[in-house]
């Protein structure tokens, strides 16, 4: 009876269609970060006489809004375009900015052949807002040099180097972060949230939440741009950001674990997490959106499926239509 009453959440963030208010920030000389309200961040680094930028987002329309805006700043060239990982938000825009090296991780490129398909499928459904103009995007975006561990580039002058590196799985297998140790500023791509909700249906949360989180924290960065939410300045909020997304992990594993041994449902894990997260992380962006996919990943990983199962369209549907009913 209880559950003929009940209405269903609408389709993960397929009813946000409000434009989010966008910040440009100038966090040193040459370092850009566009922030939106919980939306994907992105971010530039200019060398001598050229540009690194960081994340290409959804379609090449988005990503040129984002380039009108940086080049009221600098007219330099793109020559790099740094993938932090595979999912279609974050590297489908690639062609606008006309990057000369396409650089992302070795499993990036490998997950990008295996599910990038599903995966464009997946998320334009459930974050269409983000797709402007899809009938932009030319295909799937390819790295052209790739790498295992790290990556240098010099910035050219008195501007230092920018550091690619891997931290080790979390967010996906093949995650990278953009260091400058000059200014000791970080883009952590998604391994690190700052006030906004953490998708981990893609994740390895114990790997994440311990060995990743603790090589990214000895970075000891004075400003972090994640993948969404505000900027996080000063070493203080830096350690809040990488607190909040280390404690979100763990409330997940516990509460999923503890149903798990108890002999308990997905369900039942799902709404175990959901109540114990929901009052401090409830109002951020996308919390609703990913939780049940995140608790599905995270099921399937604590019940030794090693690899993420790949999200389709479909399979996002029938996980939505189970837990968020």
């Amino acid at each position: 009876m209880y559950s003929s009453f009940m209405t269903s959440k609408p389709f993960a963030s397929s009813a946000d269609l409000t434009d989010k208010q966008q910040t440009l920030e100038v966090l040193a000389d040459g370092v850009y970060a566009l922030t939106a309200e919980g939306d994907p961040n992105v971010g530039a680094v200019e060398g001598e006489d050229f540009l690194v930028c960081f994340e290409a987002l959804a379609t090449p329309v988005a990503a040129r809004a984002w380039l009108d805006r940086l080049r009221e700043h600098t007219g330099k060239p793109v020559r790099h375009l740094v993938l932090s990982h595979y999912h279609a938000v974050r590297t489908l825009g690639a062609s606008a900015f006309g990057a000369d090296v396409i650089i992302a991780h070795d499993d990036t490129r490998k997950l990008i052949a295996e599910r990038g398909e599903q995966d464009w499928a997946s998320e334009l459904a459930r974050m269409p807002r983000l797709f402007k103009e899809p009938d932009s995007i030319p295909g799937l975006t390819w790295p052209t040099v790739t790498f295992s561990d790290r990556l240098t580039i010099d910035l050219g002058g008195d501007r230092g180097e920018l550091v690619l590196a891997h931290c080790g799985r979390g967010h996906t297998e093949g995650d990278l972060v953009a260091w400058l140790p000059r200014h000791k500023i970080l883009f952590a791509g998604d391994l690190v949230e700052s006030q906004a909700a953490l998708y981990t249906g893609d994740a390895f949360h114990r790997e994440w939440a311990t060995t990743t989180l603790d090589r990214v924290a000895a970075l000891e960065a004075e400003a972090l741009v994640g993948g969404r939410g505000a900027v996080a300045h000063g070493r203080e909020a830096v350690r809040a950001a990488l607190g909040q997304t280390r404690a979100f992990l763990g409330t997940m594993l516990e509460e999923t674990g503890r149903v798990r041994a108890a002999g308990g449902t997905l369900k039942e894990a799902f709404a175990a997490v959901h109540a114990a997260l929901e009052p401090r992380y409830g109002r951020w962006p996308i919390f609703e959106h990913c939780l049940p996919f995140d608790v599905a990943r995270l099921w399937d990983e604590l019940s030794g499926v090693e690899r993420p199962v790949i999200w389709t369209a479909e399979r996002d549907r029938e996980v939505w239509n189970a837990l968020q009913s």
